[in-house]
């Protein structure tokens, strides 16, 4: 007979990403799972969005106050879905509580405070994973295989899009102090990040343009909507990634990501989002987009956990994150220079 396994405790510590309640949707019942969360910032947050106490019932969670009172729980493991610039804080408190940290992208809005965040974790002995849950699609995964097994030869370029509605539901996705960007800051990320794992290579160039045509009349968006990257690696191939916020509000499914890359060998496209049955509903006045596939969230959080058990380093850790985020803050200093060529950091 199997031995039991020991539950996990997990807290989720904020609710302001989107993907919080996913979280907590797929940890609440897990038999292997003790869940807690936590979202003292909830006080700061617009009157209209539902965040701290009432979402947590909402969803069926344990709730306390405060991350102190989270952190003395003793959780195993923390999922970190605050703000984006609150990231480095609450990181860095959960690892000195000896938790490892499961962090929403982009790692951070600044390079140093995820350097930060990384030293504190590599300092504390904890593992720290960048929350990528598009790594996890069978789609990449075939990609991925394609690339390494050399069926596509040398990769020679990719043409990357991660489009989407304006975020709503959540006004600090558009307050560039807050999100540390718009459009750029919010999509580029995961298409850095796939290339990263394809090609595990640095960038080496990056040079952005953006601008604010897209939803330019609505008063609550003060950051770039739209843009266009182009990023050089180490080994010679060229990317460009559309990271937009194209999708009109009135769309029947929030957007999408798509990934093509062309080898010597040949070129193969991905679209992790795109296996749906779509129509209308409500007598033919309302579209429908009813997306079929694994759930990336879940596969993730598999992994992570998976990791949190035997310690394994996981994929994508916070040094792919980090690596992600300074091609961002390379993309936005090449803007803030009118479109000059910028290598990143290193």
């Amino acid at each position: 007979m199997t031995a039991p396994t020991t539950p996990l405790r997990v807290a989720v510590l904020s609710f302001a990403h989107v993907h919080a309640g996913s979280y907590i949707a797929l940890l609440r019942d897990r038999p292997d799972v003790e869940l807690l969360t936590a979202d003292p910032d909830a006080a700061t947050a617009p009157p209209d969005e539902l965040r701290g106490r009432g979402f947590a019932d909402l969803h069926g969670a344990p709730y306390v106050e405060t991350y102190a009172e989270a952190l003395e729980w003793g959780p195993d493991a923390v999922i970190v879905c605050a703000e984006n610039a609150r990231h480095r804080d609450v990181a860095l408190a959960a690892a000195a509580a000896g938790a490892h940290v499961l962090c929403e992208k982009p790692l951070a809005t600044r390079v140093e405070d995820a350097e930060a965040m990384l030293a504190a974790c590599d300092a504390a002995g904890v593992l720290l994973m960048t929350a990528y849950p598009v790594r996890f699609s069978p789609e990449f995964a075939t990609l991925r295989g394609l690339v390494e097994s050399g069926a596509l030869g040398t990769v020679l370029g990719a043409t990357g899009t991660n489009n989407g509605k304006v975020p709503s539901g959540r006004a600090w996705f558009t307050d560039p102090e807050l999100a540390g960007g718009g459009a750029l800051a919010d999509h580029v990320v995961h298409v850095a990040d796939l290339l990263d794992a394809l090609l595990g290579e640095e960038a080496v160039a990056v040079r952005a343009v953006t601008n604010r045509v897209l939803h330019g009349d609505d008063p609550r968006v003060r950051a770039e909507t739209g843009g266009l990257v182009s990023i050089t690696y180490a080994g010679g191939a060229e990317v460009t990634v559309d990271c937009s916020w194209s999708v009109p509000d009135g769309a029947a499914t929030w957007g999408g990501l798509t990934l093509q890359v062309t080898g010597t060998g040949g070129t193969v496209e991905i679209d992790p989002f795109g296996a749906h049955v779509d129509g209308f509903v409500g007598g033919g006045a309302v579209p429908a987009w009813l997306g079929f596939g694994e759930n990336l969230d879940a596969l993730m959080l598999e992994h992570f956990l998976g990791c949190v058990r035997t310690g394994a380093t996981p994929g994508p850790d916070g040094r792919a994150g980090l690596r992600t985020l300074r091609v961002v803050a390379a993309a936005q200093e090449s803007v803030a220079a009118g479109g000059a060529v910028v290598r990143p950091a290193s």
